[in-house]
Formats: C-alpha cells, sequence, structure tokens
C-alpha cells in the first residue's frame, strides 16, 4: 500500500490504522522540503518550537521517520515546500513528481487525501486525480482528512463538490486488524511538535473510526435510475 500524504503527519493522523494494519507500505509526504531560506522561521514553525525552517524540517522527518517506523511503514519525503514558505510549485511540475514517485514505487492501492480544506491538501488531491488515469491497475481511495474532518460542515461540502463534478464518491469498507488503533495513537505521539502546538485535546480527532472513499465518474444515465 502507498500513502500520499501532504504533510508530515497527516498520513498517521488520517489512515494510521490501516497503515499499522499492512506492514511494509510506503507514505510519500509531498512538502517536506526545505525552503530556499531555510534560516526564516514562520509563525507556525515558532509555535512549534523551532528556531528556522531548516530546524523545523529536520525535527519533523525525524518525528516522521519515527511514527511511520512504528506502524511499520517506510517514509519517502519529496523536496516540495509547504504553503507556509511561498515557495509553490506548478502544478504539472507537481504531477510529474508524484506520477514518478508512484510508477516506481508500484503499489497496488494508492491512498491519497479527499482535499477538505488546506491549499496544500486540495494541491496533492488534484494532482493524484490528474494522473490516475496514468496508472491502471492501482487501486485508488480517499482518506479523509484527519483534525479537518470534524469542522462542521466541511465533508458535507466537499461531498456535494464531487456530486456536482459527476463524480461519486462510496465510503469503502475498512477492516483495521486488533491493536491498530493503540499503534495508531502512539504515532500520533511521536509528532511531539505537532501535539504541543494543537495541544491535550487538538488531536481529538485522530482518534475516530477512519473512512476512505472510492470516487468514479457517474456514467450515463445514472440519473435516470
Amino acid at each position: 500500500m502507498l500513502v500520499i500524504s501532504p504533510h508530515l503527519d497527516d498520513a498517521a493522523l488520517g489512515c494510521g490504522q490501516l497503515l499499522a494494519a499492512s506492514p511494509g507500505s510506503v507514505v510519500v509526504t509531498v512538502f517536506a522540503g526545505t525552503p530556499d531560506d531555510a534560516d526564516r522561521l514562520t509563525d507556525w514553525d515558532a509555535r512549534c518550537g523551532f528556531a528556522s525552517a531548516r530546524d523545523a524540517i529536520t525535527q519533523r522527518r525525524a518525528e516522521d521517520a519515527r511514527a511511520l517506523r512504528l506502524l511499520g511503514a517506510e517514509p519517502h519525503w519529496l523536496s516540495f515546500c509547504d504553503d507556509q514558505y511561498g515557495q509553490a510549485c506548478d502544478a504539472e511540475t507537481l504531477r510529474n513528481a508524484l506520477l514518478l514517485a508512484v510508477k516506481a514505487l508500484r503499489p497496488q492501492r494508492l491512498l491519497y487525501p479527499m482535499g477538505l480544506f488546506h491549499s496544500d491538501h486540495r494541491r496533492v488531491h488534484d494532482a493524484v486525480r490528474a494522473v490516475l488515469p496514468q496508472l491502471p491497475g492501482v487501486e485508488a481511495w480517499m482518506y479523509e482528512d484527519a483534525l479537518y474532518r470534524g469542522m462542521p460542515g466541511l465533508l458535507q461540502r466537499r461531498l456535494g463538490e464531487f456530486a456536482n463534478a459527476r463524480w461519486r464518491a462510496t465510503p469503502v469498507r475498512l477492516a483495521a486488524e486488533t491493536g491498530s488503533a493503540a499503534l495508531k495513537a502512539e504515532a500520533v505521539q511521536a509528532y511531539a511538535s505537532q501535539v504541543r502546538t494543537f495541544g491535550p485535546q487538538g488531536l481529538d480527532d485522530a482518534a475516530e473510526p477512519e473512512r476512505c472513499w472510492l470516487l468514479v465518474p457517474e456514467e450515463e444515465g445514472d440519473d435516470d435510475r
């Protein structure tokens, strides 16, 4: 299994139980790169306790490696920069990088974010959707972006967007192995900088049941049934 994660924690937060139940999976984190001005300090990085962007990426990669090790998964970091650094790549470059990464890793199943809120999540969702036709034989599911999915109305709004664009979203039945919830909880705590910033209850949504969705285009005549 291959999980596409926008940031250094999203895969564990959104589908940590699935990862724990699928040892040997790979997590490709898209926005895991250090900006050109590595000494800069954004407000978010300062709140997380970091001294610079370089410090933030170094420590957050270490947190990610620790968390994924607990889940039996392997990290694969791309060099694109988090939106907070103001160093966005163009959509075509992002699509090409993801296509190359997925082809190289050759997964049977691919999980990607639903894109509920954050601009980075939306960009990753759109990029994966764009390259899926070039990945025959790969089973692709969307996972709900943890933390954002608990915000009032966001999930319903996103499902409405899919429906308006004539895409059909269907929940996937998941069967997690016994004990995977505890492993996920331990992995979430490994992201110490984020736990500190969000506060004791800030990551509670990650403990809620995970859900994935299959997204397929509506066929002609669907409305007549």
